[in-house]
Order: C-alpha cells, then sequence, then structure tokens
C-alpha cells in the first residue's frame, strides 16, 4: 500500500467503552495503511486499543460519566474541554481531523478544527437523533443539537451504506458525503465450526440491552415463541439501561428458566456464543453497520433483522438471511418461527457466510478507503 507520508491524520473519540473498540481498532489500522503520521486523542477502552497497535502517537483521558444529571453534565463539559487541550498539542502536527466514534457529539471539537482551519471528516456509525427517540435522557436533546450544528461544520462525511442518507435525514449535507465502512473480519476467529443440525436449539440477541436495539419487544415475544417451540432455549446477551426491566419481564412471564442471561460477552469469547446459535435476532429500530450481524454470519448462525441502515445491503430475505418487517412482538414471532421452519436454513446460511467472507476482508475495505483518504487529504476546511 503506497503512503502518504506527508499527510498527517488525528483521530479523536470522546473516551469510548468496550463496545466501541473493535470501530477504533478497524479505523486505526486503516488509517496506519495511508500514513505513518496518526495521533489520537481517546480514553477509557480506547486506551486498550492504541496500545494494540504499532505507530501511533496518543494522548489518553479518563471520563467518569457520573451519577446524576448535574454531575453528567459537568464531566461531560470537563472532558470536552481536556480534548481541546490535547487537541490544541497536536495541532501543529495534523493536517487531518477524523472523529470515528459518536462523531455528532463532539461539537467543540469541530469548533476548534474549523478555527483553525483543519478538516474535519465525521464517519457517522449512528445517528444520535435516531437513537434518542428510543431514550428518555435529558442529555441526549443537547447531542442532538451538537449533531446538526456538527454535520454543517463537518467537511466531509462518512456514512456505511447510501441508505442511511434519508434514513438520518442527512438529504441537505449529500454534497460532503462520501460511502464506506471499516467493517472487515478476523475469519480465522469468526469461523463456522458447529453445523446448524449440530447446535442445540437456542435463539439469542446479542448487543447493547437499550430502547433503539429493540431488545425488550424481543422480550415480549419470547412467551409465544417458547409456546410454540417447546423445544427452544434463548439466551440474550449484553448490558445496559434495560437489563432490569428485561429481568423483570421474564419473571413476570414465566420463562425465566428458559431464556439464559449471560451479560456482556468479551469479543475474543462470541464465536463460541455464536456457534451454539440457530439464529441470532436483531430487532433494532435504528442501526448503522452491526458488527454482530457480520461475526454470526461469517460463523454460519442467519440472521433476522429488521431492514433498518445499511442491513438490507447484506441480508436478502430467504438468500442470505432473514428480514422481518417491523420489530413488534407479534412480528418477531411470525418470523423467528418462519426462519426456524425454513427447508433452506442450511443453505441461507451458508449463502450469509460465503457473502461476507467475500466482502468484509481487510483488503476490500482498504480498497475503498485508499479512495476516501485520496479525497480527503485534498478537502480545504
Amino acid at each position: 500500500m503506497i503512503k502518504m507520508h506527508n499527510f498527517r491524520v488525528g483521530i479523536v473519540t470522546f473516551p469510548i467503552g468496550d463496545a466501541s473498540k473493535i470501530p477504533l481498532y478497524n479505523m486505526l489500522k486503516i488509517t496506519l495503511c495511508f500514513t505513518n503520521q496518526v495521533h489520537v486523542v481517546t480514553g477509557n477502552a480506547g486506551l486498550d486499543v492504541c496500545q494494540q497497535l504499532k505507530g501511533i502517537n496518543f494522548e489518553s483521558i479518563c471520563h467518569i460519566s457520573g451519577s446524576n444529571v448535574i454531575t453528567r453534565i459537568y464531566n461531560y463539559t470537563m472532558t470536552q474541554f481536556i480534548i481541546n487541550y490535547r487537541m490544541i498539542k497536536l495541532s501543529r502536527n495534523v493536517d487531518c481531523w477524523i472523529f470515528p466514534i459518536c462523531a455528532d457529539a463532539l461539537l467543540p471539537c469541530s469548533i476548534f478544527a474549523k478555527i483553525i482551519g483543519k478538516p474535519v471528516i465525521m464517519v457517522l456509525s449512528s445517528s444520535s437523533e435516531s437513537v434518542i427517540r428510543y431514550q428518555s435522557d435529558f442529555l441526549s436533546l443537547i447531542v442532538t443539537l451538537f449533531s446538526k450544528i456538527n454535520y454543517f461544520l463537518a467537511s466531509r462525511i462518512i456514512l456505511y451504506s447510501s441508505r442511511l442518507i434519508s434514513d438520518w435525514h442527512l438529504e441537505p449535507y449529500h454534497h460532503k458525503i462520501l460511502i464506506a465502512h471499516r467493517h472487515f473480519l478476523d475469519f480465522n476467529n469468526f469461523d463456522f465450526i458447529t453445523s446448524l443440525s449440530d447446535r442445540p436449539i437456542f435463539i439469542g440477541y446479542i448487543g447493547r440491552l437499550s430502547g433503539e436495539k429493540g431488545v425488550l419487544n424481543f422480550t415480549w415475544a419470547l412467551p409465544a415463541i417458547l409456546s410454540n417451540r417447546r423445544d427452544l432455549r434463548v439466551f440474550i446477551c449484553g448490558d445496559g439501561q434495560l437489563k432490569g426491566a428485561i429481568e423483570t419481564s421474564l419473571q413476570d412471564d414465566g420463562i425465566a428458566t428458559r431464556v439464559d442471561l449471560h451479560g456482556w460477552i468479551s469479543h475474543d469469547d462470541l464465536p463460541r456464543y455464536l456457534n451454539q446459535l440457530r439464529l441470532l435476532v436483531l430487532p433494532s429500530y435504528t442501526e448503522g453497520l452491526p458488527n454482530i450481524m457480520l461475526e454470526a454470519m461469517a460463523c454460519g448462525t442467519p440472521v433476522l433483522a429488521t431492514p433498518v441502515g445499511a442491513i438490507p445491503d447484506v441480508i436478502v430475505d430467504g438468500k442470505t438471511g432473514f428480514i422481518m418487517e417491523n420489530n413488534s412482538p407479534e412480528c418477531i414471532l411470525e418470523n423467528v418461527i418462519r426462519a426456524l421452519s425454513s427447508p433452506d436454513l442450511e443453505q441461507i446460511a451458508e449463502n450469509g457466510r460465503q457473502f461476507v467472507e467475500e466482502n468484509f476482508t481487510f483488503e476490500h475495505v482498504i480498497a475503498r478507503w485508499k479512495e476516501v483518504f485520496e479525497e480527503i487529504s485534498q478537502v480545504e476546511s
């Protein structure tokens, strides 16, 4: 890969949790293919990512959310100031700033970059405006305002799919938008180990336990699903604000003994869990391009998902997976039974596995990002 030796890149994230480690790792690994000068401002779990890769100069910060609204606002504001201070320290050595995670929430960073005349490239993995529809969070309203201003300030906006332009109401910024995803898999790790017929009769959900993921809808559908299929067991893996509500729902419906709650799963353990599933259910209200969908398909696990975000670019109903019209409990029930009863289930799983192996290799991703970096290296603030 020919590197742009004179092009110096700064990458900024708000301090991240474990769920964002893979997206950050992928972005850094891609960037290192095109420049020898990568400067990173991140924190919390982001520090672990930076220490895994050679050739990165990084500034680490720590963020604690806080237990109430006042402390959350204070801590959030202070962390933004600290990020800006670290950006000031690095600004002479950076030609372009990339915000790859929660980009639309980094308004002070965007303003600073524009003041000093450096281009801002926002990589949108989700839409804050879409997410907050399913959360009752005062601070989310502030983040939504930040998002709209950030879109205006951005020099370029990178999306995973052209479908997201209309999904996330980004039509006014179409002239700034580039399409590229940063998803590539380690197929030595995410592999088809156990055939579907040899797996226990398990279905499951793996992901964040939050409103926009539709996981409560899945939980509400389980009594009818388990009544229809008495040989079936379920596991729900993840953590988040809805964990208590899910536990209560399972207890109230009398199905807790047939549903395993595993909590957060490390990325290294995911292939083992995915190779136990006959069907992964993703009932999201909004998505970008979910890693877990691709990882499941690589393990030969069929995926049933809603047609949101970039999911329809990957899943064609009845060919590479299953699409459900919406995430109502009734629709989830109908489509779980349809998928498990499909005579073509094993062939659909194989089609999905082949699709991700062909389209989500590192080489495939780098070919597209070469064009992206060639363009953003010419962008003016």
